[in-house]
């Protein structure tokens, strides 16, 4: 799955600390009590391995006018142990008609239900016998949800103001049980047979291709699949509406499917698909196993993207491109999800993590290969701009003492949703960035083969793949060379440290003349000490220096080491490009001597190696090992800086200062900082051209800078955005703008009542993804109007996919997060409902409009709202401990670093030119 590109860059929930008690551990106190009052014969939230699935023939009939469905499930099984007792999953749906099809006959069954584990228990009145083949006969209904999991009701309006509906799936992690009765655990592979029942104004697809299509009595139709390979449950998926298709047929057949009003902006999907499906069948060597591939776009869509295998699923604004109408960053955005659901076919569909705790397995592989398959595909996209960014935003998560090992024990859903979060994904993805420079590409392709090939349609744990990983024959003995260890090279032993505990190192680097002192800590933002003590990481180093541009390599197994240089440098870098994930502090003079080689000569450096300089030096503020105007007297360089991975960054540490002022009355204060930041790129803000013009990265970067400059009120940005807004309304919005400068001239368009209801009007008919989505963030933008949170709760014109990155988006204004955290705990019930407990999408929302924050009493008015709640309304919570964690830290920030930010600013305000700003 995607977690969709969210509006403003946040951070997501976690399980507990490894270790840690876990609530609910899937024991319950007392025996289980079944609806009916008989005691429920199982009392684990995991299913029993007695039984296992072995096929299921599915036949779902639903209907687009009740909005309900019903449908009839025969599942194959094998019996592993005697057993009297049937348990699999069943949510919110009427079950009949349970009969059991033994050898001796068909027999009806008992069915016991027990909702608070989402089981049914089926009770035959003798013992099911070991290595017997048995079948069950389920008959079910329930209403389509009106929620975006399960099986649930999307719909879209057409041109003309009609209102179409559709039903499609999303199925991870837990709710293939709430569209029919199944055994929901990943490892409970098994092969589906689907049939649907439809009317004939609606099309069906699934999994694999369409058999047949029968007639049946009163003019309905039933479309016959194929039998799907042996999969999970959560990967199936089958979508009955009127969508259209473009088809391409290469060594695969590829389709597109999407409303028919929107079809036309399906070329640029169907392009890529073909592209990257033929890349992983290569990267991986194993041609891709199914018959076909289709990519859906879903007007209603929770996430960014679902893997289901052979039918991927996709929100319209995550597929649909249009090359007059879309932005470059529009098109890296389409072109890495689908990287991203297509890698998935192997990792994640093909092997399977064996247990949700293992989901980075899944999920941050996915990411990674998004970056592998992108640099050899698209060169052009130059992806590489963009990895350390995820590095960056992991990291953010995983400096909290709330964070989680990216593998971590997780027994019931919303431990499970909540693992679907940064650490899965960008953790995930860094940690094998840096095995794969630890192991050479090449090594690491080797083993990447061998794990897949090995455990094709197989369900997998941490370990295998390390085996598979340490087993590449030849390159063991290079690698021992290349990082100077005496040891025999056991990729487990380093990968478990980066695994199975939370957090990451930072390593202290001191030079004393050819002596490098080096130590290792856990990086932490606490105030409690005896948080960071045990930890310890085998940590593959590099670095540079002054006096020789080859990287060298050491791996760190020791709390502390020490490095001989063959001379006597200027300066060391380590961590270059930053592919290991971890900070460096440089003690001693070091930091003045990055400064230095910064001032004079940037170009020294890398810059993804400038860029990790920024993103350190600032958090080595925050927790007390750097002082604040050390890192301030660093940014200075930034004047100078002209690539986006830099300047993003430069951006991402200063831009929060005057954030967390916006909340508090220091007007002055807040006002110098932003004055700061303005001058600091005035010079690369006014060499940006009002155009489409360069690389996506210099596109990218051109957006994020006149957007930047027009919201921090710049002049000539101001002047240029008006003059361009005004001729675009004066021609009804027909005059066509560069597509990279709208964001910064719908801002400005926004700042008048006349020009916001004159964009809505543009969000109301457009049928353009990506110009609505640039039209709703803007309207966030501006402190006029707080109707867009009840606009998207409504999801008439807003689809309420939408909400958190609207509500998200008014947060984040000085003028509206009062707005936004008075909607948030009004709307609470609604939302936890509609976007489900420990989903991504709630952790956003939490995180999204309390973590700026920076005063006692907006921590105790948000304690105490969340201290209200009860463990079934949120009140356990991962994402609930990581904003009290946020905000304290952002409380501690303000004390100690407010005096030195005035001073520091006071001394260069007399060169400062735009204090108004």
């Amino acid at each position: 799955m995607f977690v969709a590109p969210l509006l403003l860059l946040l951070f997501v929930p976690f399980p507990p600390s490894s270790g840690a008690q876990l609530p609910n551990q899937g024991q319950t106190k007392s025996v289980p009590i079944a609806t009916n009052g008989q005691p429920f014969p199982w009392d684990r939230m995991r299913l029993p391995k007695t039984v296992f699935p072995l096929h299921y023939d599915l036949t779902i009939h639903p209907n687009l006018t009740t909005l309900d469905f019903s449908g009839v499930a025969r599942i194959q099984l094998d019996v592993r142990e005697d057993t009297n007792t049937i348990v699999l999953h069943a949510k919110q749906m009427q079950v009949s008609n349970v009969l059991l099809l033994a050898p001796e006959g068909v027999r009806p069954l008992q069915v016991l239900e027990y909702p608070q584990f989402h089981q049914l228990a089926l009770r035959p009145d003798s013992v099911l016998t070991k290595g017997r083949r048995y079948e069950v006969h389920l008959e079910f209904a329930a209403n389509l949800s009106d929620s975006f999991h399960g099986f649930y009701k999307s719909s879209y309006r057409t041109k003309s103001g009609e209102v179409r509906v559709l039903a499609s799936t999303q199925f991870e992690a837990t709710f293939a049980r709430a569209a029919f009765p199944c055994f929901d655990e990943p490892a409970f592979k098994a092969n589906f047979t689907i049939r649907i029942i439809r009317e004939p104004r609606h099309i069906s697809i699934s999994n694999m291709p369409k058999l047949k299509t029968v007639e049946l009595p009163g003019g309905l139709l039933e479309d016959h699949f194929d039998t799907t390979v042996k999969m999970s449950t959560y990967l199936l998926a089958y979508i009955v509406s009127d969508f259209v298709s473009v088809s391409r047929t290469t060594q695969h057949g590829i389709s597109i499917y999407a409303v028919p009003e929107k079809i036309d902006q399906t070329a640029y999907a169907l392009d890529a698909a073909v592209k990257l499906l033929d890349f992983y069948d290569d990267y991986f060597d194993i041609p891709y196993p199914l018959p076909k591939q289709d990519l859906a776009a879903i007007p209603d869509f929770q996430s960014g993207a679902m893997e289901n295998w052979g039918l991927t699923t996709y929100r319209e604004t995550g597929l649909l491109f249009d090359p007059d109408k879309s932005s470059a960053s529009d098109k890296l955005g389409i072109t890495k999800v689908i990287a991203h659901e297509l890698a998935h076919q192997w990792f994640g569909n093909l092997v399977t993590m064996e247990w949700w705790n293992d989901l980075w397995l899944n999920e941050g592989f996915a990411k990674f290969m998004e970056f592998i398959s992108l640099d050899i595909t698209y060169p052009e996209l130059h992806v590489d701009d963009f990895f350390l960014g995820k590095c960056f935003e992991a990291m953010e998560v995983d400096s909290l003492s709330s964070s989680h090992p990216v593998s971590t024990h997780v027994e019931n859903p919303t431990q499970i949703q909540e693992m679907f979060d940064d650490v899965s994904y960008d953790k995930g993805a860094c940690i094998l960035n840096m095995l794969r420079d630890f192991l050479t590409p090449e090594a690491f392709e080797i083993g990447i083969i061998r794990y897949l090939k090995r455990y094709s349609y197989q369900n997998t744990v941490n370990s295998h793949l390390w085996e598979s990983l340490t087993d590449v024959s030849g390159f063991q003995l290079f690698c021992v060379q290349k990082w100077y260890s005496g040891d025999e090279l056991d990729v487990r032993a380093i990968m478990d440290t980066w695994t199975l505990q939370e957090g990451f190192p930072l390593v202290t680097v001191e030079v004393r003349g050819r002596e490098v002192r080096l130590s290792q800590e856990r990086y932490l933002k606490t105030d409690d000490p005896s948080l960071i003590e045990g930890f310890l990481w085998q940590i593959p180093l590099t670095y540079m220096t002054s006096a020789s541009s080859t990287i060298h390599r050491f791996l760190l197994k020791t709390k502390t080491d020490v490095l001989y240089l063959p001379e006597e440098v200027d300066w060391v870098k380590f961590n270059v490009d930053m592919s290991g994930y971890y900070m460096v502090h440089y003690a001693g003079e070091g930091w003045n001597s990055i400064i230095k080689v910064l001032q004079h000569n940037h170009t020294a450096l890398t810059s993804n190696d400038r860029a990790s300089l920024i993103q350190n030096v600032f958090q080595l503020v925050s927790v007390g090992k750097v002082r604040l105007d050390t890192a301030l007297e660093l940014s200075l360089y930034l004047s100078k800086e002209t690539e986006i991975m830099a300047v993003t960054q430069g951006f991402g540490e200063l831009v929060p200062l005057y954030k967390l002022m916006e909340k508090r009355d220091m007007a002055a204060l807040e006002n110098q900082m932003k004055g700061y930041i303005v001058e600091l790129f005035r010079g690369l803000i006014d060499r940006q051209e009002w155009t489409d013009s360069g690389s996506v990265s210099e596109r990218v970067l051109r957006s994020y800078l006149l957007l930047f400059g027009c919201v921090r009120n710049y002049p000539p940005c101001v002047a240029k955005a008006t003059q361009l807004f005004n001729q675009w309304k004066d021609s009804d919005g027909t005059m066509s703008l560069p597509v990279d400068i709208t964001m910064a001239v719908f801002v400005i368009g926004a700042r008048t009542p006349e020009g916001w209801d004159f964009l809505f009007e543009k969000y109301r008919h457009s049928f353009q993804m990506s110009v609505k989505s640039r039209l709703k963030s803007a309207m966030g933008v501006t402190p006029l109007k707080d109707k867009m949170m009840e606009q998207s709760l409504s999801g008439e014109i807003m689809k309420t996919q939408d909400l958190p990155d609207v509500v998200v988006a008014v947060s984040r204004n000085p003028h509206g997060y009062k707005l936004a955290w008075d909607f948030l705990r009004a709307n609470w019930h609604t939302m936890i409902k509609k976007f489900d407990l420990g989903s991504h999408t709630i952790s956003y929302l939490v995180n999204g409009v309390t973590n700026q924050y920076s005063t006692r009493e907006m921590l105790d008015e948000v304690k105490s709202f969340f201290g209200s709640l009860t463990e079934e309304t949120g009140s356990e919570l991962r994402c609930i401990r990581q904003t009290y964690e946020t905000i304290e830290d952002n409380i501690r920030w303000m004390d100690t670093n407010l005096p030195l930010l005035q001073a520091w600013l006071d001394k260069r305000s007399r060169r400062a030119v735009h204090e108004d700003l």
